[in-house]
């Protein structure tokens, strides 16, 4: 009998994050979560996150392959770890972060605060996944959202943090970007910028980073990216959307399954696939 594991091959979170494309979201999910001042100023800053940024990157994504794909024991114990390490975190902002002002307390298991920092994960791979592999239902929205509800309670939040639907998500994501609590303060767009748009990778593949850049700083909200202060203009949108349709409808059906799917997703039938 197989280890039981919190989903299955059947799920809308596993039919998302197989494809590899979805790695595109990581980089706008962090710049969406460092627009927020208390996240990027108290958590991420305060806690050392920043420190050494790509291993703590890498840990994040370990963490998310283990609820995604490995047994529920081993999710657990990767997301008690996580819980433990947000217990102890906690301070208060030492500067003036847009509406929030120094002194303000923050905890990294804020309830408002993780269910944002959840938010900018679903929003940015569902965005990602219906942009270049295909569009989704009401239906499946929902399921995906349901399936990120049990993400959330992993990490500490309780269903009446969460919203109750994707209908609800939706709305979250509208009002908080309507809220005048997101800003990017200079400390957030200079580090974001650095972090994100220029990791330390051989010079052969920087054209490789730099389409991802573009791709990153389009996908943004507009008011986001006013923030981070990136250029932009419509024939960039028009290119990049371009881009976006040739691979969903040509380059991604083509790709055989070892190509398309992350290690965890690729069985022997996904590979000849």
């Amino acid at each position: 009998m197989a280890p039981a594991t919190y989903f299955t091959d059947d799920s809308m979170l596993r039919r998302v994050h197989r494809e590899k494309v979805v790695a595109l979201s990581g980089p706008r999910a962090l710049l969406m979560m460092a627009a927020h001042p208390v996240a990027f100023e108290g958590f991420f800053m305060a806690t050392g996150s920043l420190d050494d940024p790509y291993t703590r990157l890498r840990r994040t994504a370990e963490v998310m392959d283990a609820i995604a794909w490995r047994t529920k024991a081993e999710a657990d114990r990767a997301t008690r770890r996580v819980r433990s390490m947000h217990s102890k975190a906690r301070g208060t902002l030492p500067r003036d972060a847009g509406p929030f002002p120094a002194g303000t307390p923050w905890a990294a298991d804020d309830p408002e605060l993780l269910l944002w920092i959840v938010a900018c994960l679903v929003d940015s791979a569902l965005l990602v996944y219906e942009r270049y592999v295909t569009s989704l239902s009401a239906d499946e929205r929902d399921a995906y959202w349901a399936d990120y509800r049990v993400v959330g309670r992993l990490f500490g939040l309780r269903d009446e943090d969460m919203p109750a639907a994707y209908a609800d998500f939706e709305t979250y994501m509208k009002d908080m970007l309507r809220s005048g609590d997101l800003h990017v303060t200079p400390t957030a767009r200079e580090v974001g910028i650095d972090v994100v748009l220029r990791p330390p990778v051989p010079l052969k593949v920087r054209p490789l980073v730099e389409l991802a850049n573009v791709i990153t700083v389009g996908l943004l909200p507009g008011t986001i990216r006013r923030g981070y202060r990136f250029s932009w203009d419509p024939a960039r949108a028009l290119a990049v959307r371009g881009g976006a349709e040739y691979v969903k409808r040509v380059l991604v059906p083509l790709l055989p399954g070892s190509l398309r799917y992350v290690p965890a997703a690729v069985t022997p039938a996904a590979a000849a696939a």
